[in-house]
């Protein structure tokens, strides 16, 4: 169990567009967590995919973050500053016969749920591009932990497949690049959205292969549009409010949809005044297990 003391939380968002409302109640969330803890707050921009990201979008969720008031502790980290520390992972892994290269497009396997391994004992198509792979099968399995809202988790990544850890472009994909970011950040709690506890599984094999710390999970439930759609940057969520008014209004919204029933009379107020309100009175058991949350 992780000392009040010793947490440290963080914020990760990608810079593929500004932050919408289903991305504040992420932050909040893991905002509160820390700061009820007495621990420390942290921001990490994932910009490891550049033709995902715009110009500006990074500078613009920074600026969205102090507007709501959510100010962080640390310098912001960048993965793009940190393609060294992947290459030293994925050295280890390959030296553990736990990754490996392959050839293969998705449109050759499109016919199967997940990737067969067809290039685990060696690529099928030499002279090739090759994207690296995680040894799901080899690696630590099944994966179980305690998720602070869902419960007992448990999962055989084996049936997940085979995750790509570096793509053919040369570009880093996320699953390593957060398992080692996590670890220099010293990450403690992970406060994030229900849609990446699937990705949970593949991230623990990771750390347990590079003898990294597994970091207590926190995943909340999803906000979702009227038709039951995610809230995302690809479906066009409409961007946080930035006048006064509606920044105030969105905050306490965002409040409400953490489930911390909030004092109607908070809705008015400043966002300094809101967020010591949520500090004071965060708790967890308050979060109803549910995977939706209607978006207001």
């Amino acid at each position: 169990m992780t000392s009040l003391a010793d947490y440290r939380g963080r914020f990760a968002p990608t810079p593929s567009g500004p932050l919408h409302f289903g991305s504040l109640v992420a932050a909040l969330g893991s905002y509160l967590d820390a700061r009820a803890a007495g621990g420390r707050w942290l921001v990490r921009i994932e910009d490891i995919d550049p033709p995902r990201c715009p110009e500006g979008a990074d500078t613009t969720i920074l600026r969205q973050l102090e507007t709501f008031g959510l100010e962080w502790d640390e310098a912001v980290c960048w993965q793009h500053e940190r393609y060294a520390a992947y290459q030293q992972a994925l050295d280890q892994l390959m030296q553990q016969k736990l990754a490996y290269p392959c050839s293969c497009s998705r449109k050759q396997w499109q016919g199967h749920d997940i990737y067969p391994g067809w290039c685990r004992n060696g690529v099928c198509e030499p002279g090739k591009p090759v994207a690296w792979r995680l040894r799901s099968d080899l690696a630590q399995r099944p994966i179980t932990w305690q998720d602070r809202l869902f419960g007992h988790q448990q999962f055989d990544p084996a049936e997940l497949g085979d995750v790509v850890l570096k793509r053919k472009d040369h570009l880093w994909a996320y699953q390593l690049a957060v398992v080692v970011d996590d670890a220099a950040q010293g990450i403690t709690d992970v406060v994030r959205g229900l849609d990446l506890l699937d990705n949970t599984p593949w991230q623990r094999q990771l750390q347990i292969a590079l003898r990294l710390p597994e970091p207590r999970y926190l995943h909340l439930p999803l906000v979702v549009t009227p038709e039951g759609q995610k809230l995302s940057k690809q479906n066009l969520a409409p961007a946080l409010a930035e006048d006064d008014k509606g920044v105030r209004r969105q905050l306490f919204q965002a409040l409400q949809a953490l489930d911390q029933a909030p004092p109607e009379a908070l809705a008015t107020e400043p966002p300094a005044s809101q967020l010591h309100w949520g500090v004071a009175h965060w708790s967890v058991e308050r979060l109803s297990p549910v995977r939706h949350r209607m978006s207001p």
